[in-house]
């Protein structure tokens, strides 16, 4: 832009070499003295050349006229011999100028919003951008247990399960057990499906990734993935541990009813949830828990075999 800036400035002398600025006073003495060999006009600036011998230390001169004088100025120029060129004012230049200083201001927004966006993405890095806003609580921080939920004793069996598995998966297996990869805990607002995972998570003693489904979408496309991918990632280098996807609704609802680019966002990002469930090994002991309070409108691909194929209803207590 600083570039375009000089570009136009220079553009605009139509002079080179060396230039004195004069008074109007001296301009109508060098005119009257038919010192002036030839003169460029351009809106108010006069630029005029010396005849020869005038001046030893300028070629040339400048000046700015009053409006109401350029025309008189001009005329009498002419009709003293010089040679004077009106020069309509460059616009062309000076308006790209303008566009561009429109299209910095823009660009420089746009990406202030960005940086702002990366550093409460978490790490306040650019690099951190794509990274997952999943919060840990390790094993050691697990406190929650099944003594702190109470009334829901009914899922609370339906769980065991999984604890167990977590607990001593190659016991578990050895047993021909067989664990749920994904399990959908459903049920109202305030019955205490996250409070239900939490205590799976210290029951098993392992760490517990915790993230809400709107978190994962963003503005732009392929965040919301990236963001998938490196949970499931710090999941495996974690492992045994447990995956606590709250409003899974936000990035699971039903494929092809949407428009526009945040549509396509959560497209993305449901992808990457079921490629990443999909490609889990026999080994990787990684369970995922998801909660809905409306399981009516989530996509099918989520609840096929090896995805969230176990539900567990959490009623009110």
């Amino acid at each position: 832009m600083g570039a375009l800036a000089l570009l136009y400035y220079l553009h605009r002398l139509p002079w080179q070499g060396q230039v004195e600025e004069i008074s109007l006073d001296e301009f109508k003495n060098l005119l009257q003295n038919g010192q002036i060999k030839s003169l460029v006009i351009r809106e108010t600036n006069f630029v005029g050349e010396y005849m020869p011998g005038v001046r030893a230390k300028a070629a040339k001169f400048k000046l700015s006229v009053p409006q109401d004088l350029v025309a008189k100025y001009a005329d009498q120029a002419t009709e003293g011999g010089v040679r004077v060129e009106d020069k309509p004012p460059n616009r062309f230049l000076g308006a790209i100028l303008f566009y561009v200083f429109i299209l910095g201001l823009l660009l420089l927004l746009f990406y202030f919003l960005f940086v702002r966006q990366m550093r409460s993405a978490g790490g306040g890095s650019v690099l951190s951008f794509g990274k997952s806003r999943a919060r840990l609580v390790t094993k050691e921080r697990a406190k929650v247990t099944f003594n702190d939920v109470a009334g829901i004793e009914e899922a609370k069996e339906e769980v065991r399960e999984i604890i167990e598995f977590l607990k001593s998966p190659g016991k578990f297996r050895k047993l021909g057990g067989r664990i749920p990869r994904g399990v959908l805990l459903i049920g109202a607002p305030g019955t205490g499906k996250t409070l239900l995972a939490k205590a799976i998570a210290g029951e098993a003693g392992v760490p517990f990734f915790s993230i809400s489904g709107s978190d994962f979408v963003e503005m732009f496309v392929g965040v919301g993935a990236s963001r998938v991918r490196d949970l499931f990632r710090q999941a495996r280098e974690s492992s045994p541990c447990l995956i606590f996807l709250d409003e899974i609704d936000a990035v699971g609802r039903s494929r092809g009813h949407g428009w526009g680019g945040g549509h396509d966002e959560r497209e993305q990002t449901l992808n990457a949830i079921l490629v990443e469930m999909d490609g889990f090994e026999s080994d990787e002991n990684v369970i995922v828990i998801a909660a809905t309070n409306r399981p009516d409108i989530l996509d099918s691909a989520l609840r096929r075999p090896g995805r969230f194929d176990r539900e567990v209803v959490v009623d009110m207590p």
